[in-house]
Parts: C-alpha cells; structure tokens; sequence
C-alpha cells in the first residue's frame, strides 16, 4: 500500500496543481498579460482602506500648501484620464470601487506609491526628482499604472503562495494578522521600516512605463518628459546608496531606452 500510495499522490499533485494555477490567473485589463491572482478585488479594496487610513494616521502631512495643492491637482487630472481610457474600452467596471485620494507626504525618502481604490502617497523627498506638473504626472501616472494593472495584487498572490502556500487574504489576515499586514505593505512599497520591498519585476516595470505615459499624455501632460525625470533620478543615486523609489523602481539606461521606445505611441494620446 505504501509503495503504490507515493506514485498516486503524485499523480494527483501533477494533476491538480496545473488546475490550481489555472483558476488562479486574471488577465492584465489593459495589456491582455495572464497574472496570477488569488486575492479577490473585493478583499484587495477593503484591505487597502485600511492599510492606508493606518498609514495617514501614522505620518505627518505635509504643511506645503502649494506642493500639496500640485500633487492633489495632477492627482485629479490623472484619475479623469484613466477613467476617460477604462470607459472608452468597455473596462469602466473595474474602476467603479476606486475612491481616489492623493496626499503629500512629510518624508525624506524620494518615494512615491498607489494602493488599489487609488489610494496615492507621494514623499516630499521625491519632488526635488519631479519639480514640474509634468514631472509628479511621471511618478503618479507610473504607479497608478501598477495598480490598475493589479500588479500589487500578482505580488500579494505570489507572496501568499510561497509563505502561506497560497491562504485567501481573510484566512491569512485572520492567522498570522502581523505577517500578512507586512507582506501587504512590501507588496505595495509603503516602506522598508515594516519589511524587505520587494522589486517589481521587468515585466511590470514595462507595463506601468508604457500604461504610465498614456494616462499622463490623456491628463496634458508631455510623455517626453518621462526621460529627464528618470535621468534625474538616476543621476541622484549616484555615489551613494540609491533612493528608496529606484529599489522597487530601477532605473537604467535600458529602461530609458524602452521609454523611449514607448513614447511615440503614447504621443498619439496627448494634446497640450
């Protein structure tokens, strides 16, 4: 009996796991990408709600009336253009939950990062990098660009598989509650002090670059100026340890080359 279990057990293994990983992929909304998803949309919002209402209650606002003024106003134009680019092909559903909400941090840290629901942080020590409209539209446009692409949520399904062996967010929030708030905010780059960030990978630096540029050109805003601010945050890094934003966010010369690649496309969308 035990001889014959090993091999059935194997059997089994091979057979399921295969349908495991096919009910747990989603589609990208924007590029058609296959992604793994084990966290609900509902579960993803109302965790993101809670996780930025603790964050807000635990940092200082900025008391920059006019930065303040400029990140909450990119911020709005942002939220109308990939509302205005989700309705045109049919996806306006998946923006319908969003309750955007954008705040200017009091934080040294060159940083910035949108949670699902649109919820936006950016940290006053990255405005020296943007120091225009246009160059905040870059940041903010990036990193809405990872949310609606669910790529917070292909890293929080990764991370639940490989220390959770793949728990559903309420299981996991409800037996190790610490471990999983931790694994939520490395997620999303909130910030190093509640664990290790985690780097997106080339895929989906890709895809929040490319998507990233087409919102800001909806919003009026240059997609060409993309370059300067990466150039700027590269050339900041240099001789020292890189700032907080290029550790989940490279930045090199390839990658510039590859916006570069892109903008010719996202011209098509931007009228001054």
């Amino acid at each position: 009996m035990k001889n014959n279990y090993m091999p059935l057990h194997k059997s089994l293994l091979a057979l399921v796991l295969p349908l495991f990983f096919l009910v747990s992929c989603a589609t990208v909304p924007i590029t058609g990408r296959s992604q793994l998803n084990l966290v609900s949309s509902s579960s993803m919002l109302s965790m993101s709600n809670a996780q930025y209402n603790t964050f807000l209650r635990n940092n200082k606002l900025s008391s920059n009336r006019t930065e303040t003024a400029r990140v909450k106003r990119v911020g709005k134009k942002l939220e109308r253009a990939v509302e205005q680019y989700f309705r045109q092909r049919g996806l306006g559903s998946e923006l319908r939950q969003y309750r955007w909400e954008y705040n200017l941090i009091k934080n040294k840290s060159p940083n910035a990062w949108c949670m699902p629901g649109g919820k936006i942080a950016v940290y006053t020590g990255i405005l020296p990098y943007t120091r225009t409209d246009a160059g905040l539209a870059v940041v903010m446009a990036h990193e809405i660009a990872h949310a609606v692409a669910k790529h917070g949520n292909e890293r929080m399904s990764q991370m639940l598989l490989t220390e959770m062996g793949g728990a559903a967010l309420s299981s996991a929030l409800n037996s190790y509650p610490t471990k999983t708030r931790k694994l939520w905010l490395s997620a999303f780059g909130v910030g190093s002090k509640v664990g290790i960030l985690l780097p997106y990978s080339r895929i989906q630096e890709y895809e929040a670059d490319r998507i990233g540029l087409i919102f800001m050109a909806i919003a009026g805003y240059n997609p060409n100026e993309a370059i300067g601010f990466w150039k700027r945050m590269s050339k900041g890094s240099k001789g020292g340890k890189p700032p907080e934003f290029l550790s989940t966010h490279p930045a090199d010369a390839s990658r510039i080359r590859q916006i570069r690649n892109a903008i010719p496309d996202a011209m098509k969308y931007y009228r001054k």
